[in-house]
């Protein structure tokens, strides 16, 4: 078995600056969650693709930004994206995919985390974290575990 780990975070902000806005009946922007449900369909037409997860952020600051001022916050994120995150979450669930809302860690700790568990799990084939996050490529581990940009389309794997 192959278990997807997708980060809800990036591919919403992705979206959100790479297509155009849209709204709803009730005025709400939309279209970053247009995007995120359009790439989860594509991944989701795969055969081998039953087992899934999205990691969503929901800190602007975690305990990184006492451990280092410079560490990354929220300043300058638009408010029609952030407005985006909890419809976005429902939406996920809604296509079947397990949905990691993250309140104190960051999506990456969840995919980090998952990662290692499941490679650990004899059923278990080979986990794709879907992200090209760099920080996530110190999860790869041989083919058990590979870093997938689905946007570029490129695996990252190393010899365990």
């Amino acid at each position: 078995m192959k278990i997807y780990l997708v980060d809800g975070t990036y591919e919403l902000f992705r979206s959100y600056f790479a297509l155009p806005s849209i709204s709803a009946p009730n005025g709400q922007e939309v279209g970053a969650i247009r995007g995120l449900i359009q790439s989860l369909l594509y991944l989701l037409r795969e055969d081998q693709v039953t087992h899934i997860a999205c990691a969503f952020d929901h800190v602007i600051k975690s305990f990184r930004n006492d451990l280092y001022s410079g560490y990354k916050t929220g300043e300058g994120t638009a408010e029609e994206l952030l407005a985006q995150f909890q419809l976005a979450e429902k939406a996920v669930s809604a296509l079947g995919v397990q949905v990691w809302p993250m309140d104190d860690y960051e999506a990456d700790d969840a995919l980090a985390t998952a990662a290692r568990y499941c490679s650990e799990l004899v059923e278990v084939d080979q986990v794709l974290i879907c992200s090209p996050d760099k920080d996530l490529a110190q999860m790869v581990k041989g083919d058990s575990v590979v870093c997938y940009d689905r946007v570029g389309e490129r695996s990252q794997t190393r010899r365990a």
